[in-house]
């Protein structure tokens, strides 16, 4: 893995991987490194390590050498420059009163152009202007329209939390933020409540939305059934940090109970009991997932274990005494009421007047629930004037006898 040093090239800027070399680079150290603008100056924030490939962007660009006292008196000097090219910017933008807000101007360490950043509310023609400042500044001069999140990183502030913006503090890219992650930690869906100066969705939103995706998989979610000692209770609420779980019970008695009390063993996040995880949204809640796992390395196994080694397909089925029929279980996955016909050894046979019962229901003849448990006895075959019905044949009419 090659070795990096991470370096900055503005206060809370992003950072850039250079080659090190052979330079005994420190955190805070000052450096002059080699950047596809030409050469600039920079600081180090990330001392030398080995990284993957992956993680570095081609070609790997080279730290030149370590600052000098003259380096420091030229980016001072810059930063004089920097001052008054501002000024100057700004002066013009006021005489050709375009609609733009000019945010701040960065000479290059050689001093071979200036980039001035602005914001604006739709896009600008600033061509002439770039025309009088560089008439003015006498070198070349770049415009960078930026957002407003980038726009809040320049300016600085204080949030409502009262403390200065992360973005102008430690931030050094800006991640996505979305509204869900509002939803999953469990806010008013007022985007008002938690925006930023920027007008943008606050930062911190990210921080904690990893642990809140983890604690929902360990709890139900809103509107699950629950069954406790009151009886059958509907969950409202879910607090997170203190896993206490608000229920309302059918009397509309509000309760609030420790989720650690409530056994949610194999139970259904999103409905609670009696779910059959038939849904695709459907999932268990996890109690213990370091049990889990080990619940299911053993059953792997055991499954290793009792794998034969050879496998005849012509050898005959064998039901084990007690356990379901394999006829009986095809016959409650398509929904049949019947039970199939057993022989004198056990074995299960399907039963031959199934196409006939299969076509009087759909006619709605099993809608009223059947006595003995569903079980009814083989129906009688109707006759046709000169013939008989078939197993595949249908019913004359009505079914009535003529």
């Amino acid at each position: 893995m090659p070795l990096v040093a991470g370096v900055s090239f503005r206060r809370v800027g992003k950072i850039y991987y250079f080659d090190p070399g052979e330079l005994p680079l420190r955190e805070g150290d000052f450096v002059i490194a080699e950047t596809a603008r030409g050469v600039e100056f920079g600081e180090v924030v990330l001392e030398p390590k080995n990284v993957t490939e992956a993680e570095l962007v081609a070609p790997l660009k080279r730290v030149v050498r370590l600052a000098t006292g003259d380096d420091l008196e030229r980016e001072a000097a810059n930063r004089e420059r920097e001052a008054r090219a501002y000024e100057v910017c700004e002066r013009k933008i006021a005489e050709r009163n375009l609609p733009m807000k000019l945010l701040e101007a960065e000479c290059a360490f050689d001093g071979s152009q200036v980039t001035f950043s602005f914001s604006a509310d739709g896009r600008i023609d600033f061509r002439d202007l770039v025309k009088d400042v560089a008439a003015v500044l006498k070198t070349k001069v770049q415009l960078h329209q930026i957002g407003v999140r980038d726009e809040a990183k320049l300016i600085g502030g204080y949030g409502t939390c009262g403390r200065p913006y992360c973005c102008a503090t430690f931030l050094n890219t800006f991640a996505p933020i979305s509204m869900k992650m509002a939803k999953d930690q469990s806010l008013f869906l007022n985007p008002a409540k938690f925006s930023g100066v920027c007008g943008k969705l606050m930062c911190c939103l990210r921080y904690e939305h990893e642990f809140y995706k983890e604690s929902q998989k360990s709890l139900p979610s809103v509107g699950a059934i629950l069954q406790l000692e009151q009886g059958r209770v509907k969950v409202i609420d879910v607090n997170f940090i203190s896993g206490m779980i608000t229920v309302q019970t059918e009397e509309d008695v509000q309760l609030h109970i420790p989720a650690a009390s409530i056994d949610m063993h194999g139970m259904c996040r999103r409905h609670g009991i009696a779910c059959t995880m038939s849904e695709s949204h459907c999932e268990p809640i996890r109690t213990d997932p370091r049990a889990d796992e080990a619940v299911s390395s053993e059953v792997d196994e055991v499954d290793a274990d009792l794998e034969p080694d050879i496998v005849d397909p012509d050898a005959p089925e064998y039901v084990i005494p007690g356990d379901q029929p394999r006829a009986q279980i095809e016959s409650a996955g398509r929904g049949t009421d019947s039970a199939p016909s057993t022989a004198s050894n056990g074995d299960a046979k399907p039963s031959k007047d199934r196409p006939t019962q299969q076509r009087s229901r759909g006619r709605g003849r099993d809608a009223n629930p059947r006595p003995n448990g569903g079980r009814t006895s083989r129906p009688m075959r109707r006759k046709k004037p000169g013939g008989s019905n078939g197993p595949g044949e249908p019913p004359s009419g009505n079914g009535e006898q003529k």
